[in-house]
């Protein structure tokens, strides 16, 4: 009788142990899952409490205020690599829903305004500077370049691996890949949403989590790398560019633009005065020498006449 209670009590510490270990976030590895009485697991994201859906995408910001947290802790004592402006770490502010606040501001007191992928679209300025609305961003194209192998890619094949990818990893609907085009070694993705219902994933933050897997450092709760085959056959990303269109262009002011004009145009005339000088010297040397062998194959030297 007690070796049947000691079996039962030990196959009951066993499902409990295998119910503990299962309360993890699946999309979310910076999330602390807890279980309760009931057996119902609660995720909450680290640095902001905040409870997420494992069954999908956590938003952009509520990532980034996790990593950046996470950043800050584990490199107080130097210079973290993460989201920095002007060398200062800036922890977003989300609303409530985990989207991106229109203001965002760092430790100095900027502020700037930003669109829904957290990207700064005004000019920097202090408190008082006024965000009316979060912009959408609509439009995102991700350009990519894999390493060139032995092996040849169909444009057909590559643009289907990739479309099973963000529809199956990422859960995104397949109405929001506009065009996947392939010229190797470019690959480029065009993501578009100019609208979406609430229960769809939105392309920010599928972008978000495509690109931290492509630089080996996903979001997901997995040790295993994401490795992107096409029929078989790995396809090794080793550049990765991802551009934003709003559905309202930026509003950066003439002054920024016109100082960043003027940067150009100087290295350019420096350029074209140091391209000058070097021709200049160049003729000099080549005069010089042209003479001296003019001189040495008529073995004479001219001297005045004293006539």
């Amino acid at each position: 009788m007690e070796s049947l209670l000691g079996l039962l009590l030990g196959l009951i510490l066993v499902v409990a142990s295998s119910a503990q270990n299962n309360c993890t976030c699946v999309t979310n590895k910076w999330a602390s899952c807890a279980q309760d009485d009931s057996g119902n697991c609660t995720c909450t994201l680290v640095g902001s409490n905040h409870k997420v859906d494992c069954s999908i995408l956590t938003s952009k910001c509520l990532l980034m205020k996790a990593e950046m947290i996470l950043l800050k802790k584990k490199h107080s004592w130097g210079h973290a690599h993460g989201l920095l402006d002007n060398g200062v770490i800036y922890n977003p502010d989300c609303e409530a829903s985990g989207i991106f606040k229109a203001r965002q501001c760092n430790q100095t007191n900027t502020c700037w305004c930003v669109n829904s992928a957290g990207v700064r679209r005004t000019e920097k300025g202090d408190k008082s500077l006024m965000c009316s609305e979060l912009v959408r961003t609509s439009w995102i194209n991700i350009e990519l370049v894999h390493k060139k192998g032995s092996h040849t890619f169909e444009v057909s094949d590559v643009a289907n691996a990739l479309k099973q990818l963000f529809e199956s990893r990422y859960k995104l609907h397949p109405k929001y890949i506009e065009d996947i085009k392939y010229n190797s070694p470019l690959i480029q993705i065009h993501l578009n949403q100019n609208e979406k219902s609430r229960c769809d994933v939105d392309i920010v933050d599928a972008a978000y989590y495509f690109e931290k897997d492509i630089k080996d450092d996903s979001v997901f709760n997995s040790s295993s790398k994401l490795t992107v085959s096409v029929n078989g056959h790995a396809l090794a990303i080793e550049k990765l560019w991802i551009y934003y269109v709003d559905e309202k262009p930026p509003e950066f002011s003439m002054r920024e633009l016109s100082a960043g004009i003027s940067a150009v145009l100087t290295v350019v005339m420096l350029v074209a005065g140091f391209g000058v000088t070097m021709l200049v010297v160049l003729k000099c040397l080549w005069t010089r020498k042209y003479g001296k062998d003019e001189i040495e194959e008529s073995g004479e030297i001219a001297t005045p006449s004293l006539d």
